[in-house]
């Protein structure tokens, strides 16, 4: 449920800054206001994914603290006490779920119990991987821009749950159509990208077990990857040989190194193995930093597509959505 209380709270504070305003044109000598009321609902994403999906729908219309900064790992990202603050105060928390961010989920489930919680990844049937002999679901859904869609509307539903304000709820609306018709053009511009790369090069090894759904959704196939799906994993001296042998084997052109993973072990086994490290690392769990080129989730999966195909053969046109009518 909403946290009810926190919404009638601020119904109750529009209703007063209303009195006070009229009130205050009734009068006259001019009233300077003393306080400044922000009643908008309070909600905490917890990835910069997430975070940046959440914008995208809501705007300004709600106050929006994201957990995670760019390149911060997920993973293993242990909470500090204004993460605490924030949970606690929070109208709503979206949170990936599938234990992508073990740490925050911890300390998420200690908030209030009147506190909405919402596992935005988990409305996506999942991949079952292994991690350590047991299947466990993938977290990485939004490697899948259709999962991404559906993850949309499920934010836009909460935010329209959690906003008293009509004139909000025909915004996050017509926001979320909008972000819907991009990210429909981004899935046919992937998956044009993807085909243009020679079909025995369509194998992706990278650093951590972060492409399932990419590589499942655009034609790829998985030829291995240093450590599972949690980077909490650390790869043996047997893994990283069997990694560089299934690379020979394979003939890939090119291995990729992520972001949020120190690209050094990658870098030797691209080296032993013979073959060329891509020469820009993948967004796996993070988006960029402001001006990386990939501060969004559509500029990352543009910028990752791109380098993906690049480096195993294919050539890349520029990604130029249609610009609709509301």
């Amino acid at each position: 449920m909403i946290n009810r209380k926190g919404v009638k709270r601020r119904q109750f504070l529009v209703g007063l800054v209303s009195v006070l305003i009229l009130h205050g044109c009734s009068r006259t000598q001019p009233v300077s206001p003393q306080v400044s009321i922000d009643v908008r609902p309070k909600v905490v994403s917890t990835s910069t994914i997430l975070t940046n999906l959440t914008s995208e729908i809501a705007g300004d219309a709600i106050q929006l603290t994201g957990i995670l900064k760019p390149g911060a790992d997920p993973h293993v990202y242990e909470p500090i006490p204004t993460d605490s603050k924030a949970l606690e105060e929070a109208d709503l928390i979206l949170y990936n779920g599938y234990d992508l961010e073990p740490g925050i989920i911890r300390l998420m489930n200690a908030a209030g119990a009147e506190t909405r919680k919402l596992a935005v990844g988990e409305v996506v049937s999942p991949i079952e991987m292994q991690k350590q002999g047991q299947k466990v679901p993938d977290p990485h859904v939004w490697g899948d821009v259709r999962n991404v869609i559906t993850m949309v509307l499920v934010i836009r539903d909460a935010l329209i749950e959690l906003s008293p304000i009509n004139i909000n709820r025909d915004r996050f609306t017509q926001n979320a159509t909008r972000f819907r018709q991009h990210l429909e053009q981004l899935d046919i511009w992937i998956r044009e990208q993807i085909k243009t790369i020679p079909p025995p090069n369509r194998k992706l090894v990278t650093t951590h077990d972060a492409f399932h759904y990419y590589a499942r959704a655009y034609g790829l196939t998985l030829a291995g990857s240093l450590i599972g799906i949690s980077t909490e994993e650390q790869p043996s001296a047997q893994t990283v040989q069997q990694l560089t042998d299934s690379i020979r084997v394979a003939g890939v052109p090119a291995i990729f190194a992520e972001t949020t993973i120190n690209p050094a072990l990658i870098k030797t086994v691209a080296q032993e193995a013979g073959v060329k490290l891509a020469p820009r690392q993948l967004y796996s769990d993070s988006l960029g930093a402001p001006g990386s080129g990939a501060d969004t989730y559509v500029k990352m999966m543009v910028v990752n597509t791109t380098t993906i195909a690049q480096a195993l053969g294919g050539k890349v046109k520029p990604f130029k959505p249609k610009i609709t009518s509301e």
